[in-house]
């Protein structure tokens, strides 16, 4: 499988940024090591003549980038998505560094799954709700005393590392071996799939009684940070879904007894 066959799969996510400019800039490192997938979610200024100057030749990448008005729309159909941080959170969140995220990146998308590099504000990064959207936060371990790196030179990190990977997976000699089939139940679900769990089982925790949406404290941000590390399949989601439903009903239901018993 050539290399550049496996970053097809992969897309960056920009987040709400802010100089078109960076957008131009990110185009061409995307384009320098293979990838061509750009979405760029709310940008300030999109289209821009300053994010064709700088992309320097990448113009078709900036030309077939989608625009959406928020991160979960951004990351519909993906199967996995790092965040990019350089600050710490008081959720702390699976951590790793840009080579474990191109080799994992690259695994992923070999297994047919989609896959998000997401970046964050210019100045402020992702936010703790949008990195909870993310299956893995990555630090890129620049020098303490100077560590913001612009935009576009994070991008090129991530990106070489992926393609490193890519290009260490395609040269490596390969047994041979019979093809697994893979069930249709054994893939992965997608972040969409997984968010509207979320919502299924917010609501769920909240009838019941667990979860006070006056006082949620973090509860439904451990309980991603569990889901996620779980690597869910759709098997396992049609269980989960399914338990939910059969709880609420039997709340439900004792709750109706309940009332009758009152009267």
């Amino acid at each position: 499988m050539r290399a550049f066959t496996l970053l097809q799969n992969i897309r960056v996510v920009l987040v709400n940024t802010s100089h078109p400019g960076n957008i131009g800039g990110v185009a061409r490192a995307m384009k320098n090591m293979g990838l061509s997938r750009l979405v760029l979610v709310d940008p300030r200024q999109f289209p821009s003549e300053e994010a064709v100057a700088r992309a320097s030749g990448a113009t078709d990448i900036l030309d077939s980038a989608q625009v959406v008005s928020c991160l979960e729309d951004a990351l519909v159909g993906c199967s996995v998505a790092f965040g990019t941080s350089a600050r710490e959170r008081r959720i702390p969140w699976p951590l790793i560094d840009p080579r474990e995220c191109g080799v994992a990146a690259v695994q992923k998308s070999v297994e047919g799954g989609e896959v998000a590099l997401v970046f964050g504000r210019e100045h402020a990064g992702l936010t703790n709700e949008e990195l909870q959207r993310c299956h893995f936060h990555v630090h890129i371990p620049s020098d303490p005393a100077f560590s913001s790196l612009n935009l576009a030179a994070a991008v090129q990190v991530l990106t070489y590392e992926v393609r490193m990977a890519a290009l260490a997976l395609e040269n490596a000699p390969v047994a041979p071996r019979q093809e697994a089939v893979v069930e249709e139940g054994d893939l992965p679900v997608t972040a969409d799939e997984m968010e509207s769990f979320y919502g299924h089982l917010e609501k769920s925790l909240v009838e019941i009684g667990f979860l006070d949406p006056a006082s949620p404290r973090h509860l439904m941000s451990r309980l991603r940070r569990l889901y996620g590390r779980a690597e869910v399949t759709r098997l396992e989601m049609n269980i989960l879904r399914g338990i939910l439903t059969e709880t609420l009903k039997a709340a439900r239901g004792e709750h109706h007894k309940r009332g009758k018993t009152d009267v």
